[in-house]
């Protein structure tokens, strides 16, 4: 049995489905229920909808046993929803982020890889970075907090959804030197090319296009990566007519 959570209300009010599957049979029941539901309203529905549905002999219903069998059905039935919201309790657990933090901890600001131009070349993913320590002022509302920032980020708002956070380890592989990076006053980072190391004609099919080599300083340190040569030169054209660019 599992239960499947956080659905849309039904008009009485009802968010889960709980499905019980007979392994001998395989037969399945959906029981529509509230996930705020008891064991003991849990037990009764069981009993109403799944056990009611089955044949049970006469000799089944009368004497001792029969009440022994139930309770030892009702206790094994338990056992199992507080199995099954043990399970779907642990996977929440995994997934949840800790939101909460306090005036005067530090914490480390995300921002965003930010590219215009279709990339010719293949470079490694580009994930989010963190930049920081930033102190945290106050808190504004229940999910936001307002951070001391650098003068270099005077453009940009200073105050944060919680999502934007994360707690500053002494040990932080993510956090970056905010002069190592360019950022915009979205609190984009900037990969931007640095200059022409060479010049060939490359093939696509039946055609031959110019490319160019071109040294990236990005947040990973240099990379090298070949572009076609018209994207690069319209999207930068500073870098065609720096003196240094491979002629």
């Amino acid at each position: 049995m599992d239960f499947i959570t956080k659905l849309p209300k039904t008009s009485t009010g009802q968010d889960t489905i709980w499905v019980i599957v007979d392994r001998l049979t395989k037969s399945a029941h959906f029981l529509p229920m509230k996930e705020s539901d008891s064991m003991e309203k849990l037990t009764s529905q069981y009993l109403k909808e799944v056990v009611s549905r089955h044949r049970v002999e006469d000799a089944q219903l009368t004497g001792p046993e029969t009440v022994h069998e139930t309770t030892e059905k009702i206790i094994q039935i338990k056992k199992y929803i507080q199995a099954a919201r043990d399970r779907q309790k642990s996977y929440a657990d995994r997934r949840r982020k800790p939101f909460e933090f306090e005036v005067e901890d530090k914490v480390m600001l995300k921002v965003s890889p930010w590219k215009w131009v279709i990339r010719f070349g293949k470079r490694e993913k580009l994930n989010p970075c963190y930049i920081g320590p930033f102190k945290i002022l106050t808190k504004v509302g229940m999910l936001a907090y307002r951070l001391e920032l650098l003068e270099q980020l005077s453009r940009v708002n200073n105050t944060f959804h919680v999502s934007n956070l994360k707690k500053c380890f002494v040990d932080e592989p993510l956090a970056i030197l905010l002069d190592e990076i360019q950022i915009d006053d979205k609190l984009n980072f900037i990969d931007e090319p640095v200059e022409i190391m060479d010049r060939e004609v490359g093939q696509i099919k039946q055609r031959r296009i110019p490319i160019i080599k071109v040294r990236w300083n990005s947040r990973r340190g240099p990379e090298f990566t070949w572009e076609r040569n018209n994207q690069m030169k319209k999207n930068y054209p500073h870098l065609f007519v720096n003196p240094s660019s491979t002629s």
